[in-house]
């Protein structure tokens, strides 16, 4: 098929810009790599028909061809309008989707200075040249010389001109355990955008260009706070100039300078007057009262902001002390401390504050602040600060008030705190000097034991019908006790939102610490949770660590439970390969340790992924294999889930009364046990066997009672499977307006929440849909798509699937070859596969 071929197709022609469009396609083929060959087998057209679009030598083409592009090219929002418009502009739309992130800090209060700098600032943003790929300000200082506040003062004063919204990310670049990758950063940052977790793409070069794409026409600011080096920048710089990145870093980022066109700003010291205005202005009226003792302050501080606000908080404190007091006080520990600060080290001079500062606290606050020290994570709670100090959290939240009060934490959030990386690496060291090793053991081991009880609790709030397959945390004899209020499942996802972060960084630190049971335990306690909310980025960082530490341990049962939930993500992203590879380890390492239920568990997941793959045979196989485990050892949750894959396959094999019978006595297993997400997944295939049994009102009611129970369980992924269900109902009834509508809506979903395999079913019952209601240039469109999305992630049934309903739309079109080619390539997948569908194409090519 030819893009300029004038076939009517009930839609019309599209008018082409031809030049410009020609650059377009072009350019975008070009940008993904591909040959004219490759872009040909990709969407069905011809070698000759790109040449002739790529040259501008086509006037009109159909808008599924068009559209069909566009999804090749991976377009969304306003450049895929520009692009399905032909090359011409389409007029500007409303932004959908999340609200403009605004992930700004508060601005700083009791800014001083830097009038300079912030015009400087201005003047760079005035004069960025709209064709240059990118213009960043990058901003470097020594440590506590106020370079974040300068960012975040200037940040507040331009947001304006973004109205696309700001990010944020603190990249901790000088935490010598927890800097933040730049996967990580990007996952946040695309989270922020409104890319549902599970479409984030596990590869950290993917995720930058998923990145750049999603940046491509917006106007964002964008902060990124205490980077450690450029390779940790680089990844997170957007492809075009429609936004501007600010970064801080101690280093002078001299590579982004001469690689990526930065401009850098080295800020030093405030100088002695703006020194003694923001003394002036935090504390008052006794700065002009004792000049000379400002003077000594402003010198004792090295004019450093950080170590001036603490001191004029401890001013602050002591209304009834004069300047000059402080000032003696200070220089008395200066000198104590004069090894600290010999050379005039600057950072001396602000840990020689920070000693005097906390020699003014109670005890306790000064005790709870050593102990954050021994704190992993990017920030804390008063519950983990409770059991970091072994006090209650009404007392952590009281030493939490006063420690901020002295500006020795910040807050983070609401009911967060955190820490300026200089007061963390002075926290660290004070707690490995005053305190004796087995306290810091007591102290972390505490915390972690916090993170586990309170995990197990929340976890079992939300997926109480399957506790018995989480660590058993109430035999650990733990320290501590997790919040009563996290029964409750709202008040259980809440604290799992929040924490999550703290949770990831507590299953690595455990891991390379000395405390390998709390990594795997926590990561296995985790995993349904990451799995049914679409986290599979952080799943498959809690699952590595998980692994690594259970083999720290020798552990063979915890090897394969931590490479059984790693194949499980794996195959969630479509990775069926790793993940084959990941559950026959752990089926190994089951059968090794004479684990009957984890060997059926292992057997199930291999299972999946052939059913997934397409190997039907073989998924059966191995779900009868598992159902005879489970029902060895009286595991009635595990004989439910593989009766209900085992009944799927039955299905997809023609054997429909068998199917149905699985799939009933599965269902009745899930509602005996109390598991509603088991029920829905057993309702709604044993909908669509009811269905191919002929019964299509019954279908239908098991199909609707899933998805209600789905859209109950907040859970997208079962709903939009549900949704495509009673979409193919609806097109074997000949119903094809609502097949389109169910069809259109699960797209959707499986796009949202990055299931590749779904959008590839969906696209192809779309593409069959609009084939039976006579439009088979559109399901041309629809069935290329699929193909591509099945050929990446190996699913070959639906990979055949594509190329059947290609040969379809072709035949319809009157395109014999075309048509025969793809049914012979649809026989061919069908029959390598088993599957009852090459018969049905067979007698389709007969008639050609």
């Amino acid at each position: 098929m030819d893009v300029g071929e004038t076939r009517i197709d009930g839609h019309g022609q599209l008018a082409l810009d031809n030049g410009t469009f020609g650059a377009t396609v072009r350019r975008h083929r070009r940008r993904m790599g591909l040959t004219q060959q490759e872009l040909a087998d990709r969407t069905g057209l011809s070698v000759r028909g790109i040449g002739k679009l790529e040259a501008g030598r086509v006037n009109t083409a159909r808008p599924a061809t068009v559209r069909l592009l566009a999804d090749v090219f991976g377009l969304t929002g306003s450049e895929r309008d520009r692009f399905c418009a032909g090359g011409r502009e389409a007029p500007p739309q409303p932004r959908s989707g999340p609200a403009a992130p605004e992930q700004l800090p508060p601005d700083v209060a009791g800014f001083t200075g830097r009038s300079e700098q912030l015009a400087l600032l201005d003047e760079w943003l005035d004069a960025a040249d709209p064709s240059a790929a990118l213009v960043i300000s990058a901003i470097a200082g020594t440590a506590g010389v106020g370079k974040t506040a300068l960012a975040v003062r200037w940040a507040h004063r331009v947001r304006a001109r973004f109205p696309d919204g700001q990010l944020y990310v603190n990249l901790r670049g000088y935490d010598p355990d927890e800097p933040v990758e730049a996967a990580d950063a990007l996952a946040r940052m695309l989270t922020a955008l409104g890319v549902a977790a599970p479409a984030i793409p596990m590869d950290v070069d993917e995720r930058a260009a998923r990145y750049r794409s999603e940046l491509a026409d917006r106007r964002m600011l964008i902060l990124l706070d205490n980077a450690g080096g450029v390779d940790q920048v680089r990844p997170l710089l957007p492809g075009t100039a429609t936004s501007t990145v600010v970064v801080t870093s101690r280093d002078s980022l001299a590579g982004l300078v001469a690689l990526d066109g930065a401009r850098r700003l080295d800020l030093d010291l405030l100088s002695h007057a703006e020194a003694r205005q923001l003394l002036r202005r935090l504390v008052g009226a006794r700065v002009d009262a004792e000049p000379d003792a400002t003077e000594t302050l402003v010198a004792r501080c090295a004019r450093l902001p950080l170590a001036l606000r603490i001191c004029a908080e401890s001013a602050l404190s002591r209304p009834d002390t004069v300047l000059a007091d402080l000032a003696d006080e200070l220089t008395d520990q200066q000198q104590r401390l004069s090894v600290l600060a010999a050379d005039g080290d600057r950072r001396a001079a602000v840990t020689a504050v920070f000693s005097w500062s906390i020699r003014h606290l109670p005890a306790e606050p000064a005790r709870v602040f050593r102990l954050l020290g021994l704190h992993p994570g990017p920030d804390f709670g008063p519950d983990a600060v409770a059991a970091l100090a072994g006090v209650s959290s009404v007392a952590a939240r009281g030493a939490l008030r006063v420690l901020a009060r002295a500006h020795l934490v910040g807050r983070g959030g609401p009911d967060r705190y955190a820490m300026h990386d200089l007061l963390r690496a002075y926290a660290s060291q004070l707690a490995g000097t005053d305190l004796a090793g087995p306290a810091q053991r007591a102290a972390q081991g505490r915390l972690f034991d916090h993170y586990l009880a309170s995990a197990s609790v929340a976890v079992d709030a939300l997926y109480r019908a399957e506790q018995h397959c989480r660590p058993p945390v109430s035999t650990m004899s733990l320290t501590v006790a997790a919040p009563p209020t996290l029964a409750e499942p709202d008040a259980a996802r809440s604290w799992l939102d929040g924490e999550m972060p703290c949770l990831v960084t507590a299953v690595g630190y455990t891991a390379t610490h000395g405390w390998p049971v709390h990594s795997f335990r926590l990561a296995a306690i985790l995993h349904r949770h990451l799995k049914e909310t679409g986290q599979y980025l952080h799943a498959a960082t809690v699952h590595g660590h998980a692994w690594r530490a259970a083999q720290q341990a020798g552990e063979l049962i915890d090897q394969g439970n931590a490479l059984s939930n790693l194949g499980a993500v794996e195959h969630r992203l479509g990775r069926n390969s790793a993940a084959a590879r990941h559950h026959q380890l752990a089926l190994d390492l089951f059968r090794q340790a004479g684990d009957a239920t984890g060997e059926g568990t292992a057997l199930t997941n291999l299972g999946f992924v052939a059913e997934r793959q397409g190997r039907c045979a073989a998924a059966a196989e191995s779900f009868g294999q598992a159902l005879g485990l489970f029902r060895a050892v009286d595991d009635h949750m595990g004989e439910a889930y593989a009766l209900t894959h085992l009944g799927l396959v039955e299905q997809r094999l023609g054997r429909d009364e068998l199917a149905a019978d699985h799939l009933g006595q599965a269902l009745a297993m899930f509602r005996k046990q109390g598991d509603p997400t088991g029920a829905a997944y057993a309702l709604n295939d044993l909908g669509f066997s009811e269905h191919r049994l002929g019964e299509d009102d019954r279908a239908l009611g098991h199909i609707d009672a899933a998805r209600t129970l789905f859209r109950q369980l907040d859970n997208p992924f079962g709903e939009a499977h549900a949704l495509n269900n009673a979409g193919l109902v609806c097109l074997r009834q000949g119903r094809h307006a609502p097949a389109t509508e169910h069809l259109t809506e699960a797209l959707a979903i499986f796009q949202q929440i990055g299931d590749q395999a779904g959008e590839a079913r969906a696209r192809n019952g779309l593409g069959e849909v609009e084939c039976a209601a006579g439009r088979p240039a559109d399901a041309l469109a629809h069935h290329s798509a699929a193909r591509a999305i099945a050929t990446q992630t190996d699913a070959g049934d639906q990979e055949a699937r594509a190329y059947a309903g290609l040969g379809q739309a072709h035949q319809v079109l009157h395109n014999r070859h075309e048509a025969c080619a793809h049914y012979r390539r649809a026989i061919d997948r069908y029959a390598a596969l088993g599957l009852p569908e090459a018969d049905e194409i067979r007698a389709r090519l007969a008639t050609l």
